[in-house]
């Protein structure tokens, strides 16, 4: 029996192996450009997908404060004054008070006291991520510390236990007066009032885009140049009970659109509508 040995090895290469060498580097060219491919295409994916996603995703950083104070204070005032105030407005802030001065922004020649609205926008900006923004005048005083802005105020319970509802705006006698079916969740801006009307030197906003909105008109050279006897006292007055309401139904509109109550489930169509309806009731009564 015979076996056949293998081929002797050559140094010359048969005539295929060129174009094997060749298929061999061709393959691999394809394969480089398929990963290149792929890597860009995973790249592109991640940019698009931080792209999108950034926006609804807000990263809070730690220690962000729930509150913030906002004092403005007049550098007329004395040293030991001023110094009593951050101490009181600290004391109750854990040191995230902020204190700017009333000579901080250009108000050319309008009264000091115009300086609480930048003001309260500038701490807006300081602190993005803080709910809420508390401004006290320099003339109060925070005399129980222990209540928070969150819990004691703005938690939504609490708020329409408070709330005066259908009351005169400015009392005792405006024409305007509060809404009688707001839902505490639903509320970003939050004062008193006193004997004179709106307790403008204490106040709660809600930190977001309506926030900013309602500041920047505030702070209009239209209210600021009209010369209110009382400033942006009279100005926010005049705001709260005229101001623009687009959006909301008015008196001889002639749809009134509950719009979302359904699929809303912390809205009730039924409650939110019982003031109109009684309203509707009234006109078709007279029509009789």
């Amino acid at each position: 029996m015979h076996f056949a040995f293998p081929p002797r090895k050559t140094s010359h290469p048969p005539p295929y192996a060129a174009r094997s060498t060749r298929s061999a580097f061709l393959r691999y060219s394809q394969l480089r450009n398929i990963l290149i491919l792929a890597v860009g295409a995973l790249v592109t994916l991640y940019l698009l997908s931080g792209l999108f996603s950034g926006s609804s995703t807000v990263s809070i950083p730690a220690g962000t404060p729930k509150a913030v104070v906002v004092t403005t204070l007049d550098p007329s005032l004395s040293e030991s004054y001023k110094a009593a105030i951050k101490a009181n407005r600290k004391h109750y802030a854990a040191k995230h008070a902020f204190f700017p001065n009333t000579t901080d922004y250009p108000l050319g020649d309008n009264p000091s006291s115009w300086s609480l609205v930048p003001a309260m926008r500038h701490a807006m900006a300081l602190y993005p991520h803080t709910p809420y923004v508390f401004y006290l005048t320099s003339t109060a005083l925070i005399m129980n510390p222990s209540l928070s802005i969150e819990d004691h105020i703005m938690e939504p319970r609490r708020l329409e236990s408070l709330m005066l509802v259908d009351k005169p705006v400015v009392p005792p006698d405006s024409v305007i007066k509060t809404f009688s079916h707001l839902k505490g969740d639903r509320i970003d801006f939050v004062l008193s009032q006193d004997n004179e009307g709106l307790a403008g030197g204490s106040m709660v906003i809600r930190s977001g885009e309506w926030a900013k909105f309602f500041l920047d008109s505030w702070f209009d050279p239209l209210y600021r140049s009209y010369n209110f006897q009382k400033a942006e006292a009279h100005a926010l007055e005049h705001i709260v009970q005229y101001g623009p309401a687009e959006g909301i139904y008015n008196e001889g509109d002639f749809v009134a659109n509950f719009h979302g109550c359904i699929r809303d489930s912390k809205r009730n169509c039924e409650a939110e509508m019982q003031p109109l309806l009684t309203r509707w009731r009234e006109i078709t009564d007279r029509e009789r």
